[in-house]
């Protein structure tokens, strides 16, 4: 085979798809017809040689078609960042999706707290079509009467006077519309002769004057259970003056304004306002006090009596901590269980009832009720029974008084203000004044 025309042709770059293609140029179409012929015609010893020149003609078509058409763009390259990048989209996702539920939930609530901020703060007058009068929280005749007695305001004190015997109690402003009115002193029983005083219409004899007041409030809502005020017998007050005093400077008869500023820092702090009540209760002889709660809303006496319990039990445990054994005998135990039952087979407290707790010298607790506006009781403290553990009475006492956690926090800053009033004067004048 001649091989010029192989040259000849690969020099010009044609190079048919098959042996049926026509090539580029209709001049060079006789001269590769002639070298198929050519091929066909070739001994077998050319043959294979023929195959290497049509296989080159092929990739020569290959190339000319890369060269005139371009190469086809090359494949993009991997980016090894782009999985990573996928997962912070989607944490960003997540994240966005997340926030959304948050704010959706916070705006549920607001919602719903919203209205019931504005119902419960709001005033609504009495009588009108919504709120009747009678079912009303506080009506217009419990603001003007006491105890059945008008209410008058006369110069800078607000008194409740009786119309026949013209007596006068002095009342202090709980800060509450339900009860709106504590007396200023109140009379109870004597500890020897209390089974007497209830035969003979409750002798009452022993004056107690209030020491602070507030409100008992339960729940995020602070929902108002009873107007809690603390009493102090006042013959005892020059006693409680003393140990006050002698806690800041045990010589003194009489506080200056910083020391009563450091007394005041003492009894509001939850570890030396227990320490110094602690004390004072425990000291001999005792002083008596007392403590006045009237229900604001319908409850029973379980419910009064478990939420001492829980204070009691909580007062107990910390003691425990602390290594402190004084709790743990059966004498208490016993003690616990006799404080249970002495609410236990009561029914309910309804609103504007009296429920007083007393502390006696030597301890022992005293429980009284009387009932809201009962003909046949009026006026006058049923006697529920008593325990004669002091460690009851003084528990119950310090979930008012001191700790992290007690019972009304504006009931222990009006007792804390009452006590800096107290020690402001010359111990054994407090007293004369009240009486």
């Amino acid at each position: 085979m001649n091989p010029r025309p192989a040259a000849r042709l690969l020099s010009r770059r044609l190079s048919p798809h098959c042996l049926h293609a026509r090539p580029r140029q209709p001049q060079l179409q006789a001269s590769l017809l002639r070298t198929v012929q050519t091929t066909r015609q070739a001994p077998s010893s050319h043959r294979q040689s023929q195959k290497e020149l049509l296989q080159a003609l092929l990739e020569d078509e290959q190339q000319f078609r890369e060269d005139s058409l371009g190469a086809p763009p090359p494949a993009a390259p991997h980016n090894p960042i782009d999985e990573i990048t996928l997962q912070r989209i989607e944490a960003q996702r997540r994240a966005y999706y997340i926030r959304r539920s948050y704010y959706a939930a916070v705006g549920a609530a607001v919602c719903m707290l919203i209205p019931l901020l504005i119902i419960w703060n709001t005033d609504i007058p009495l009588g009108n079509k919504l709120v009747p009068k009678e079912r009303a929280d506080a009506s217009n005749e419990s603001n003007e009467l006491f105890a059945g007695r008008p209410v008058h305001v006369i110069g800078t004190k607000v008194v409740a006077q009786d119309a026949k015997s013209g007596e006068e109690v002095e009342l202090v402003d709980t800060g509450t519309s339900t009860i709106p009115h504590f007396p200023r002193t109140i009379r109870l029983p004597r500890d020897d002769d209390a089974g007497a005083a209830a035969a003979a219409g409750n002798a009452q004899d022993n004056e107690y004057t209030l020491l602070g007041l507030g409100v008992r409030s339960v729940s995020f809502l602070s929902i108002q259970v009873y107007v809690v005020g603390l009493y102090v017998r006042t013959a005892d007050i020059a006693t409680l003056q003393s140990r006050l005093i002698r806690t800041i400077d045990p010589v003194a008869t009489t506080l200056v304004p910083a020391e009563k500023e450091k007394l005041r820092a003492a009894l509001l702090d939850p570890t030396q306002g227990a320490e110094i009540w602690d004390a004072i209760l425990r000291s001999k002889p005792g002083i008596r006090t007392a403590v006045r709660i009237m229900p604001t809303r319908k409850t029973d006496f379980n419910h009064l009596r478990d939420g001492w319990v829980r204070g009691m039990t909580a007062r107990t445990q910390e003691a425990a901590r602390r290594g402190e054994t004084e709790y743990e005998s059966e004498g208490f135990g016993a003690a616990m269980r006799d404080f249970k039952t002495l609410f236990g087979a009561k029914g309910a407290a309804p609103k504007g009832s009296v429920l007083v707790l007393t502390r006696d010298a030597d301890g022992t607790l005293g429980a009284w009720f009387q009932e809201k506006e009962v003909a046949a009781n009026q006026g006058q403290l049923v006697r529920l029974g008593s325990v004669r553990d002091e460690r009851i009475s003084r528990m119950v006492w310090m979930g008012y008084l001191a700790g992290k956690n007690v019972s009304s926090e504006g009931a222990r800053r009006s007792v804390v203000d009452g006590c800096v009033e107290f020690v402001a004067r010359p111990v054994g004048t407090v007293e004369t004044m009240v009486t």
